[in-house]
């Protein structure tokens, strides 16, 4: 039995099976998923699990080479766009309107669904390589 990390079976294993480049998405509980996309579902309810809980378990985990969130998150959901800043520091960043993030998990590997219940908690990871440059 794995005893640290991401206990999460279905998460850990899609995690593990991510390749460079490709993409995957943290969001709300609200967030629409495209069907035929995977869903990771970790609500419980209501704020449970948070957002931030589940970017910190996954960037313990992941090397990520850039993200993407709804720039209507700055004027929004400042706290959540400070934290990912602050967690991603030095990691190329794009912003980008909710509707053409809606539109780009179109082509995301898998979703994971949070409790999170405050508006634009909705962030793609593009991973990295773990090898040095």
């Amino acid at each position: 039995m794995k005893k640290t990390g991401i206990l999460n079976a279905q998460l850990a294993g899609y995690i593990a099976g991510l390749g460079h480049k490709e993409r995957f998405l943290i969001g709300d509980a609200g967030m629409p998923v495209p069907k035929g996309i995977p869903v990771v579902d970790l609500v419980l309810c209501g704020g449970i699990p948070t957002f931030q809980q589940v970017v910190d378990a996954v960037l313990n985990e992941t090397v990520v080479e850039g993200y993407t969130f709804a720039a209507e998150a700055e004027e929004k959901n400042p706290v959540m766009v400070a934290y990912v800043r602050g967690k991603l520091l030095g990691i190329p960043e794009q912003t980008i309107p909710h509707d053409e993030l809606k539109r780009q998990t179109e082509n995301i590997k898998f979703a994971v669904r949070t409790g999170e219940f405050t508006p634009y908690s909705n962030l793609i990871l593009q991973a990295g390589v773990a090898f040095p440059d």
